[in-house]
């Protein structure tokens, strides 16, 4: 039938008809008569030119070539995303050959705690106890910095990075004070002592018990390292000597030097892994019966070995000081290499020490910051010392290798096994290193010391892989990795985060320029070529398809969860940008930031005898405020703005009662500016990027102090209070982040533009002078005031009443107060 009805629909006549027939059969004759000249035109070929089989066999050798070719490609590009970049590392000299900065407390993520920079380098720290102190069922024994202990407070009082540390700590029942300091000498970094002081909380705990645990962990890949406890030693309360790679021989002993010792006790055993040492003391705690039947108390077990370990040889040694509060008991560490060693570095001695450092503290802080000589109170000069002493106290040392996936790996693989040298943004939430974070926490550290802060930032760029990548999260060793969430582990090789490393390299040129000594300049062309294959990074993978826009990667165009999908590339995760990430978006803040890093480009490559002219036309191009005016000012809102497909017109609706809340979309999204003011539509303003003589720039700084926009008494908020987002969730669970707090980091960038607005020739230099006083005013009374209520400096401040959240302490770029307090930019 189906035939008959495409012959009808031809115009033939019918089913029966002689001339459909005849069709048919002429049809069927051509194509035979086709077919029989084709084959023998083949072989009229083949015979002519006698090719068949070599054609064949070319045609299979090409597509194995091809095939083996493709399989190499895909392997190369699978390698690229943990190769490193094949240039001169920065870090020149690093572990024993700078030994004033080989040890350190350089383990932020526990109360106290030592090590040194080498990958296998023994640790030590400090745990404590009160009798009959229990959390979550468990004794109460102190050791990681965490938020659920809930102290009262803690922190460094007074750090200077190279020599001494002394800290304070108010738990429960007792406050402590760590004290740490260095002695030079010796062929492994010099020596130190540590002095733990136990006092009462109040008058009522005076004469309670408390414990003191101190111990020595070996790292596990350290293979010829060992630990031995001295069974008869001068100091009673106990001595060790051991051996290991980083620092050769070496004795730790544990001395009372006030108030009164009521026992004291051991724990020799292996450890079950640097990353569960609490968990190893929980198992070799003992309750041991006194002298009445009422009096029991909790010592250590002494040697503790599995059945099946038959050399015993301990890896891991704590002791127990059991003291009657107040009591006093000094930590000295002596290396085997020491020469001519004027005494022991304790009780007197110690003392003295201590005394000499802390003066030479309180004189290079007002000498870098005159404090004073700007009319602050005392109370302001100590908090702002402590302020700084938390940044350089959060400096660790790290060694370990992150999970990172490439775009042409199926799976994580791991990054090569490297050290790390920085500041962490919280001790108790986030103690490891952030990429952007870290451009932030340099700004204050190379204030304070440049030498240090340019380690740090070598350390990050000898990060860098062979596309010019550095991960934005470096989560290594085991401590650091017991701590992440498996969703925030692994490293993505296409995701950025803000360069802000050049901020910090921006803030020094001024010393560069001013004096570039031999040092300097071997250091910045060793970081040239990494710098530049940054630079070349970002705008190969961030660029957007319109000329001269910038766009961040990593969204999720997929989401159905989140209110608006998040760009933790940007650093300002939950901010809102278009409601839809597609590739037409153009994102003002990244524009920004290649704006700066353009212009510190062509400044370095001066420096270092390079062609700037690249960058110096991308920088001319980057700032023309007639480029960025045309790419991202909004007439309809009247500011910068992001661009994108976008809506406002959604919500998070929970579609049955039972089901998790959706993503809801009641109006089709259109390409627009994304008019929502906040931290991204003055970034610049942010990075003084506005021409000061620009008619918009009086816009921009009137938008400023608009309390219906960012303006508050404590700072600026981070989204505007008519924001259709301001103060939503972003999903049924995730707190508004980036929605409406206060954060510093932007802050300190605001202040720091009004300052140069107001000391910079044009018609809106004095308006800016006004709202800096302002703004200067309102985030340092903010930040002091709830240091004094809370102990603590926040992630953090709400905008609405100026209380601190978040986790704390961040010490991290909150830590910028300081700058504006000295007014140091």
């Amino acid at each position: 039938m189906a035939r008959q009805r495409r012959m009808k629909v031809s115009g033939g006549p019918g089913p029966g008809n002689s001339y459909a027939q005849n069709d048919l059969a002429m049809l069927q004759d051509a194509r035979t008569m086709c077919r029989s000249e084709r084959r023998q035109d083949l072989r009229h070929t083949h015979q002519r030119h006698g090719w068949c089989p070599a054609l064949l066999y070319m045609t299979f050798a090409g597509v194995v070539v091809l095939a083996v070719a493709y399989f190499l490609y895909v392997g190369y590009m699978e390698t690229r995303i943990n190769t490193p970049l094949s240039a001169p590392k920065v870090v020149g000299l690093t572990g024993l050959a700078v030994p004033e900065r080989y040890w350190g407390t350089y383990r932020p993520g526990v109360y106290f705690g030592t090590r040194v920079r080498h990958p296998t380098s023994p640790v030590t720290g400090l745990m404590w106890f009160v009798p009959g102190h229990f959390q979550n069922n468990m004794l109460a024994v102190r050791h990681w910095c965490d938020q659920a202990d809930d102290l009262s407070k803690y922190g460094w009082k007074i750090h200077d990075v190279r020599n001494i540390g002394i800290q304070s700590i108010e738990d429960k029942y007792v406050t402590l004070w760590t004290k740490f300091l260095k002695r030079a000498g010796g062929q492994h970094g010099g020596e130190w002592s540590g002095r733990i002081t136990v006092l009462p909380k109040n008058k009522k705990q005076a004469g309670r018990e408390a414990s003191v645990l101190y111990y020595v962990a070996l790292d596990p890949e350290d293979e010829g390292s060992m630990l031995q406890p001295l069974l008869t030693s001068p100091h009673p309360l106990g001595s060790l000597r051991g051996v290991s790679a980083a620092l050769g021989g070496f004795k730790l002993h544990v001395v009372s030097t006030n108030g009164t010792i009521l026992r004291h006790s051991l724990l020799s055993t292996r450890h079950l892994g640097l990353h569960m040492l609490k968990e190893t003391v929980y198992k070799g705690l003992r309750i041991f019966q006194g002298k009445t039947e009422a009096d029991k108390y909790i010592g250590l077990a002494g040697e503790m070995f599995d059945h099946e370990d038959i050399s015993r040889q301990p890896n891991f040694v704590v002791y127990q000081v059991v003291g009657q509060v107040p009591f006093e008991v000094d930590i000295v560490f002596e290396s085997d290499s020491f020469v001519d060693r004027p005494g022991m570095l304790m009780g007197d001695v110690l003392t003295e020490e201590l005394s000499k450092y802390e003066a030479k503290f309180h004189a290079d802080f007002e000498k870098m910051f005159t404090m004073e000589e700007k009319g602050f109170t005392k109370e302001e000069v100590d908090f702002a010392k402590a302020t700084l002493s938390n940044m350089i106290g959060g400096i660790g040392y790290f060694y370990g290798a992150s999970k990172v996936l490439g775009e042409y790996n199926n799976d994580p693989v791991p990054y090569w096994k490297a050290p790390l040298y920085t500041a962490v943004p919280s001790r108790s939430f986030f103690p490891r290193g952030f990429l952007w974070d870290e451009g932030f926490h340099n700004l204050l550290i190379s204030k304070w010391d440049r030498e240090i802060s340019q380690d740090i930032v070598a350390h990050w760029f000898d990060l860098m892989n062979w596309d010019g990548w550095i991960p934005r999260e470096q989560i290594l060793g085991v401590e650091a990795r017991a701590r992440v969430p498996d969703e925030f582990v692994v490293q993505r090789g296409k995701n950025a985060n803000p360069p802000t490393l050049l901020l910090t390299l921006h803030s020094m040129m001024a010393a560069f320029k001013q004096e570039l000594s031999d040092s300097d300049y071997e250091y910045l062309s060793h970081l040239w070529p990494r710098l530049r294959a940054w630079y070349n990074w970002f705008n190969t993978t961030q660029v957007g398809d319109t000329p001269g826009t910038y766009r961040w990667r990593g969204r999720d165009s997929k989401t159905v969860r989140e209110l608006n999908p998040k760009t933790l590339t940007s650093g300002l995760d939950d901010y809102p940008r278009a409601s839809h990430p597609t590739s037409d978006e153009r994102h003002l803040d990244l524009r920004c930031w290649m704006t700066l890093a353009s212009g510190l480009m062509a400044d370095i490559a001066r420096l270092v005898e390079k062609d700037p002219s690249r960058f110096d036309d991308a920088y001319r191009y980057l700032s023309d405020n007639n480029v960025l005016d045309a790419i991202h000012w909004s007439y309809a809102a009247n500011g910068y703005m992001d661009y994108g497909l976008h809506t406002d017109n959604v919500e998070l609706k929970r579609l049955t009662p039972n089901s998790e809340m959706r993503r809801v979309i009641q109006t089709d999204p259109k390409l627009k500016f994304v008019d929502s003011f906040g931290y991204v539509s003055f970034f610049p303003l942010f990075l003084q990027i506005i021409d000061p003589y620009s008619a918009k720039l009086g816009k921009v700084l009137e938008d400023l102090r608009r309390p219906d926009l960012l303006w508050t008494n404590y700072g600026l908020r981070s989204l505007a209070k008519n924001s259709p987002l301001y103060n939503k969730k972003n999903t049924e669970h995730d707190p508004p982040y980036w929605r409406g707090p206060i954060w510093i980091n932007m802050n300190y960038l605001a202040v720091r533009a009004l300052h140069y607005y107001g000391n910079t020739d044009g018609p809106h230099r004095d308006l800016a002078r006004e709202i800096y006083t302002d703004l200067r005013k309102n985030v340092i009374s903010n930040v002091l005031r709830e240091y004094k209520r809370t102990g603590y400096l926040w992630e953090h401040y709400n905008d609405r009443t100026g209380r601190g959240e978040g986790c704390r302490p961040f010490t991290g770029w909150t830590a910028l107060v300081v700058l504006m307090m000295g007014e140091t930019y």
